[in-house]
């Protein structure tokens, strides 16, 4: 048992990183999922990009409050400024997320539901690297 807590305490910004990104990623799908089998089409261009901002904009929400909290423990007072470089990194990673799931599933005509999935692992690294060097690095 206290191997198992060492090995955390040695990783816990990368754990406790995968499980917040790991409830992100549920997020995300869920709202995009729950967003395409609803009332959006995802074979209609503007309607999939719809169903992916609007799941972005929720995850990056929820993204925020808990990476701020139990990622990267942030005590910085000013929270305009790093929410802003929060959003700034994410809507980088959101442009990749649109371009390709424009060009794997608008253009190429894969599954949409597994495109997105595989480029929700692909966000996640970004995120982490853009979070870890960009948003709060002043904290680390």
């Amino acid at each position: 048992m206290n191997n198992i807590i060492n090995i955390y305490n040695k990783n816990k910004e990368i754990i406790n990183y995968l499980i917040i990104g790991i409830l992100t990623t549920i997020v995300s799908l869920a709202s995009y999922y729950l967003l395409t089998f609803t009332i959006l089409n995802p074979n209609n261009a503007f309607e999939l990009q719809l169903a992916n901002i609007i799941s972005w904009i929720l995850s990056v929400l929820f993204a925020y409050i808990t990476n701020r909290k139990y990622v990267f423990s942030s005590t910085n007072k000013n929270i305009k400024k790093e929410l802003s470089k929060f959003i700034s990194s994410r809507f980088t990673t959101l442009l990749i997320d649109m371009g390709l799931m424009a060009l794997l599933v608008t253009i190429l005509n894969f599954n949409d539901k597994l495109v997105k999935l595989i480029v929700q692992i692909i966000v996640i690294v970004l995120n982490y690297i853009f979070s870890k060097l960009f948003v709060f690095k002043e904290q680390k």
